[in-house]
């Protein structure tokens, strides 16, 4: 915010920062004296908008040299709403010129609105402080969908379709239901059938390689520097999930969280680790779904959390028995 010669900008509704701008004679003016005390003027530039419109409100105020004006800390315009706010003051060179405040308001209520008088505060030597007040404005807020006479046009029924075109649509739609129904009893058939079917099939590599690698990845990328914080929980649960499903079996990519982690739960993952994995996932289902927004340090952490789920459950592999050397005596017992 600069305070002389500047603007202010991208304040939220209904709140205007205190801004404060001082003036002095004019070069080639008759400044204002105190005599003649301060004069405020404010202008619209419609009285007549649509819903959601938007309308210019401009304040001048004519202060005396040496003056300055104390703009609103906080605008309360009910029922209109605060858009955009920007204060002028007249530059270095043109002291006693007036100071502004242009508004952006807009309505979301019909009818005939009032712009509320607002009160503006001229400051003098000695803090002598003078209240001034605009006028208030008379609003007429029209609704949207209006025809050329002014009345709201009819909501039209839904359109008919014909009968031969229904028919064709429905046989259309029985002949896809069983050309898709016979292509997965084909599958099935051909697979063998069985409840096995729903079990992804093991990787090439094991899961545990191919997640921490991809982890190492999701890591390296710039998503965080380039705030995709959403696109980076959704990498985060899909490496888990897909190491879920390699690892244990459990066809994760399909399933909420609630359900991966009883498909878990079923194949004996040890309760303490599993509350981990729900955790993990449920941190990235908040960002997904919720739209929560971790920062940098807690992002970092979850990966962190993921490299350990992973090697935690990492599957031993027994090293194979060795054969007890033979008896060099060839004696049997």
């Amino acid at each position: 915010m600069r305070r002389r010669g500047g603007l202010l900008r991208g304040v939220a509704p209904a709140l205007l920062l205190a801004v404060t701008f001082a003036a002095g004679p004019a070069r080639g003016a008759t400044p204002r004296t105190w005599a003649q005390g301060p004069d405020i003027r404010a202008e619209v530039d419609t009285t007549v908008i649509t819903v959601g419109d938007r309308i210019t409100l401009t304040i001048s105020v004519d202060h005396p040299a040496g003056s300055r004006v104390d703009w609103p800390d906080s605008l309360d315009l009910t029922p209109f709403e605060v858009l955009d706010a920007r204060a002028e003051a007249p530059a270095e060179a043109a002291d006693g010129a007036p100071s502004s405040l242009v508004l952006t308001l807009t309505a979301f209520e019909v009818g005939e609105l009032e712009i509320p008088g607002i009160p503006v505060e001229v400051v003098g030597p000695g803090e002598e402080r003078t209240t001034l007040r605009t006028s208030r404005f008379h609003i007429r807020v029209r609704s949207v969908g209006l025809d050329e006479g002014g009345d709201i046009r009819e909501i039209k029924g839904p359109l008919s379709i014909p009968r031969n075109l229904l028919g064709i649509l429905l046989w259309g739609l029985g002949l896809l239901a069983a050309v898709s129904l016979g292509w997965f009893l084909f599958r099935r058939i051909a697979r063998g059938g069985g409840p096995e079917d729903a079990v992804p099939a093991l990787p090439s590599r094991p899961p545990h390689e191919v997640a921490l690698e991809a982890l190492a990845r999701l890591e390296a990328s710039p998503l965080l520097e380039r705030g995709e914080v959403k696109e980076y929980h959704i990498r985060a649960s899909e490496i888990l999930r897909v190491y879920v499903e390699g690892r244990f079996r459990v066809p994760a990519l399909e399933m909420t969280t609630l359900d991966l982690t009883r498909g878990m739960a079923r194949v004996g993952v040890d309760p303490p680790l599993l509350e981990e994995f729900r955790q993990y996932l449920h941190r990235c289902d908040m960002v997904k779904f919720a739209k929560d927004r971790p920062g940098m340090e807690a992002s970092g952490a979850l990966l962190a959390l993921g490299r350990r789920l992973v090697e935690a459950t990492v599957p031993v592999v027994e090293a194979p028995a060795e054969e007890a050397p033979a008896d060099p005596s060839g004696e049997e017992d």
